[in-house]
């Protein structure tokens, strides 16, 4: 099998200090305080059991459980400060050490961008299929997230019906929000393992991640949890993902929605290692501000990217990797406002070098998926990337031979060392650097190319096949669970 490339930041030289160490303690301090007066929902019977055998005071009645600050604390020592996300192609595994940014797309999206109409409608498997094959061979995604809802699937497997569209497309992890009940859950450890190669491969190298929104403000979705819990005790890295927002999720201020989210995630990730102390975690996010005139969800901002960018530090204090929402801006078409919300959110989670960051390829608040914001994400994100490496110093780079044999007047073009170094300049593919009278003859712009660019890797980029047994177990597995 040939090498392929992801291209993912490593070993910045850009950093942020976004919190003092002061600001970081005062923010778990005050997440503490609210787990333990306020209290946290949990309705499931399962979470409640491990919280009350583990000393907690349970409501069982309101679902509420409030937490010592020992309890919580004690717990998430035992979670795993690093791990690798395995891939069906090994060669694409990642790592996940908090020196690594990966971008993978996001989730759930109900309608997209038709790429071959252009007209919006309602999403369907076929688009999980074909998302899944741009995104394989598009080497800045370096990992899945379910991108769009298999609407015209069974409800009750629609999440494996998506999970196996993937697989059949793509060799890069996969992670998925879709997985919300038990039977589900049960049934996607089932084909991770078959996909893994046995359970103990599935530990080593899992092929799976979940995903888990919480309820905010300070709850969870019952099904949620039970499946995070199936989800750990297999060894499946699981992740908790706040949306608190200013003002109507989360107090008005950044520093409590900070507190609230904070709360949600850190509670359940402490319950995950109260029940399978060991079992890999992750911390998730996608804070935001609510509009103060409509009182709706902005999807961008100053409040996201500083969001961003703070939750990293908290995943960093509790040293567990993180996922962050950056690229789903609120705009409703590839536009100027899409490109300035995805390129200020991205740059704010990548210079605190949050593991993985999701977004890529949605408009309109994560509603619809669109093909041309896939590609041009893409760009923003290898910007961003070329920019993270900062500029190396050497007698190399400092080129006074070559320097010396130009002399004043003269041009580097023909030089030995500009050859040896040409590649390294950032070469765009959907910046329009054209001459005007270019750009005024064709009217196309960076729209029209990165769609074009979408539709030519769906009509000839071909996924290495996932082997027909296993296709033909998930099938089988699949129809157990809608029986």
């Amino acid at each position: 099998m040939s090498h392929k490339k992801i291209k993912t930041i490593s070993d910045p030289k850009l950093k942020l200090d976004i919190l003092s160490k002061e600001d970081v303690q005062k923010i778990h301090e005050a997440t503490l305080h609210i787990i333990e007066n306020v209290g946290v929902r949990f309705p499931s019977k399962r979470a409640l059991k491990i919280w009350e055998d583990a000393g907690a005071e349970v409501d069982h009645e309101k679902k509420i459980v409030k937490v010592k600050s020992y309890l919580i604390e004690d717990a998430l020592k035992q979670a795993p400060p690093a791990y690798t996300l395995g891939a069906r192609d090994p060669q694409q595994n990642l790592t996940l050490d908090g020196n690594h940014v990966h971008l993978g797309t996001d989730g759930c999206g109900v309608e997209i961008i038709d790429i071959h109409t252009g007209v919006k409608r309602t999403t369907e498997l076929q688009d999980v299929r074909d998302i899944a094959r741009v995104a394989d061979a598009t080497e800045e995604v370096a990992f899945h997230w379910v991108p769009v809802s298999a609407q015209d699937a069974p409800v009750e497997a629609r999440g494996l019906h998506e999970l196996k569209a993937v697989w059949e497309n793509s060799t890069k992890h996969v992670q998925t929000e879709s997985i919300y009940n038990v039977d589900e859950a049960k049934a996607s450890m089932e084909m991770a393992i078959l996909l893994a190669g046995g359970k103990e491969e599935l530990r080593k190298r899992p092929v799976l991640s979940l995903m888990q929104c919480t309820a905010p403000p300070l709850g969870h979705d019952g099904g949620s949890l039970d499946a995070a819990l199936i989800a750990a005790e297999h060894g499946v890295p699981t992740g908790f993902m706040t949306m608190t927002a200013c003002m109507t999720t989360g107090p008005a201020t950044m520093a409590g929605t900070l507190a609230v989210g904070n709360a949600e995630v850190i509670a359940a990730t402490a319950l995950l290692q109260l029940a399978y102390p060991g079992a890999p975690v992750f911390y998730a996010a996608a804070q935001t501000a609510s509009d103060p005139r409509l009182g709706v969800y902005t999807g961008g901002g100053p409040e996201d990217f500083l969001f961003g960018a703070a939750t990293n530090v908290l995943a960093d204090f509790y040293n567990i990797p993180l996922s962050m929402g950056s690229f789903a801006t609120g705009a409703k078409e590839p536009n100027w406002q899409a490109g300035l919300e995805g390129s200020l959110s991205t740059f704010m989670a990548s210079v605190v070098m949050s593991d993985m960051l999701l977004g890529c390829g949605f408009l309109h608040g994560s509603r619809i998926w669109s093909y041309a914001e896939m590609m041009m994400d893409c760009e923003i994100f290898s910007i961003i990337e070329k920019m993270m490496h900062g500029i190396e110093v050497n007698a190399e780079t400092l080129a006074l031979d070559a320097v010396a044999a130009v002399g004043p007047g003269g041009h580097y073009l023909a030089q030995k060392h500009t050859r040896n170094h040409m590649r390294e300049i950032f070469l765009p593919q959907f910046l329009d650097r054209r001459p005007y009278s270019k750009w005024e003859e064709t009217g196309e712009d960076a729209r029209d190319w990165a769609v074009n660019k979408a539709r030519k890797i769906l009509k000839e980029h071909q996924p290495d096949p996932l082997d027909e047994r296993i296709s033909k177990e998930f099938e089988r597995i699949i129809k157990s669970v809608e029986k």
